[in-house]
């Protein structure tokens, strides 16, 4: 760690619980962290209740100066002049940086990117990952451009995905490697000891935005893929299906779920529910896919088994 603080006036980009990760090393080591730059509040649920991000719960509980732009008009442009900024650091902040922003710090700004890049541009690398069932990802540290991830590699670490990865796990691993390599990066940069690299376009992937609704569990599907979506998924916005009852569709979110390859004597249709060994299994493609933890929209999320108790009839129906 540190022993004094670090002159270089930096100014922090991020909105999300990886981003809060390296803003919180940032803070540990000392560096001169003149603003704050993260999203504006947003309504998270049906309530519409206002929830401060990670990043924003940080800062105002480490009295850090906080700014949340709509966008980066002119205003915005001249509050960040007005700080003097030496290098803009971005991580996860949702949002890309117009050119006339980049141009203000001296270092520029740098980028830290939940991906090999130039695999997963876009703006959910670690969800895209685990949907694909890769086997590693990384960190990859960036001079930003006006591109959506395109700047030249200053640096990269590869991530293995363990086979229990969930986006929360996973998003962890990969802040701890990028707050390592970032502040090392930055000491390299600044002694002007780092050859920045161009990404090969021609190998770029693109990372797809995830959505609520991108939750929604197919039972044509292979379980191999489900199960990944889960993983993706996990916490939010999590996996659902619709198990039809008395006429009525009822969603049903799957809490805990594992996949089921072992041969079954008796194969379901695809989609339905049968008993199995003691435990509730859905069929699918390849495979099935064992419940352990679900919920009927607007109530509490109950063990598999304890569902079945208060819905005998779930057994045998098909869910969609």
């Amino acid at each position: 760690m540190n022993k004094k603080p670090i002159e270089l006036r930096i100014i922090f980009m991020g909105t999300s619980a990886f981003s809060e990760k390296i803003l919180e090393a940032f803070i540990e080591n000392k560096y001169n962290i003149v603003a704050v730059f993260t999203q504006p509040d947003r309504k998270s649920n049906r309530e519409n209740e206002v929830k401060m991000n990670p990043v924003k719960k940080f800062s105002l509980a480490n009295k850090l100066s906080l700014f949340q732009p709509e966008k980066f008009d002119d205003a915005a442009t001249n509050e960040i002049k007005n700080l003097k900024p030496d290098m803009i650091i971005l991580a996860a902040y949702g949002r890309i940086l117009p050119e006339k922003i980049l141009q203000i710090p001296g270092f520029g700004g740098i980028n830290v990117h939940a991906s090999l890049l130039p695999e997963l541009r876009g703006p959910s690398p670690i969800q895209n990952a685990l949907l694909s069932g890769h086997k590693e990802t990384g960190v990859t540290i960036i001079q930003m451009d006006s591109g959506v991830d395109t700047g030249d590699v200053l640096a990269q670490k590869k991530v293995e995905i363990e086979s229990g990865d969930n986006f929360e796990t996973l998003s962890g691993k990969i802040a701890d490697a990028g707050v390592k390599l970032l502040l090392n990066t930055i000491t390299v940069l600044l002694r002007g000891e780092i050859i920045p690299k161009k990404q090969d376009n021609e190998k770029a992937t693109l990372s797809q935005l995830i959505e609520r609704g991108d939750g929604r569990i197919f039972w044509d599907e292979q379980a191999t893929k489900i199960y990944n979506k889960f993983r993706a998924f996990y916490p939010w916005p999590g996996i659902f299906c619709f198990w039809k009852r008395d006429n009525q569709l009822i969603r049903i979110k799957l809490h805990k779920i594992h996949p089921y390859f072992k041969k079954i004597e008796n194969k379901s249709k695809l989609g339905e529910v049968f008993a199995i060994n003691g435990q509730i299994a859905v069929q699918a493609a390849k495979g099935a896919i064992i419940l352990e933890q679900m919920q009927i929209e607007g109530k509490k999320a109950v063990p598999a088994i304890e569902f079945i108790n208060g819905y005998p009839d779930f057994v045998g129906s098909i869910l969609s």
